[in-house]
């Protein structure tokens, strides 16, 4: 990762760009840009912003963005395989429940069950639907006796 970081600040130097321009070309702070040219990635609570900020910042520095993603791609990868399998299931251990998630207050939880609303509706749909079908056979059967009707009229009165 410090490798990276040397390329940006080398090519950032040689431009004759500051610190500050560049963080404020970028809408990033000044210390984000600092800590990605030294390396510091534990400054960084995302990995995906990373990889995203180092494809931006090469992208305004004029290198090439993509050989600098796939560098710091197989610099995640070295640095993950390094991790144990002990390690993991510690982790996994000590992740927090589900529970302790902090919930908006915008999103509905069914855990399950169907929604009250959801069954109404499906209900309420298959009851048009049958009352359409209803009138449409009671339409054709009404059609379809006065037909008959006039024919025998016609048949009797000849």
């Amino acid at each position: 990762m410090k490798e990276i970081g040397e390329k940006l600040k080398d090519a950032r130097e040689a431009m004759g760009v500051s610190l500050n321009e560049a963080a404020e070309d970028l809408k990033l702070e000044t210390s984000q840009i600092e800590n990605l040219e030294q390396g510091n990635m534990e400054n960084f609570k995302d990995i995906y912003y990373l990889k995203y900020l180092i494809r931006d910042y090469s992208k305004y520095l004029g290198l090439d963005k993509e050989d600098l993603v796939n560098e710091f791609n197989e610099y995640l990868f070295d640095y993950t395989s390094k991790i144990s399998l002990e390690d993991i299931k510690k982790a996994k251990e000590f992740a927090k429940p589900e529970e302790d998630k902090i919930k908006s207050p915008y999103t509905i939880e069914y855990k399950g069950k169907t929604p009250v609303f959801t069954v109404v509706a499906y209900c309420a749909i298959a009851l048009i639907l049958v009352l359409i079908l209803v009138f449409v056979i009671f339409e054709f059967t009404k059609n379809e006796n006065k037909d008959t009707e006039s024919i025998v009229m016609n048949y009797v009165t000849k």
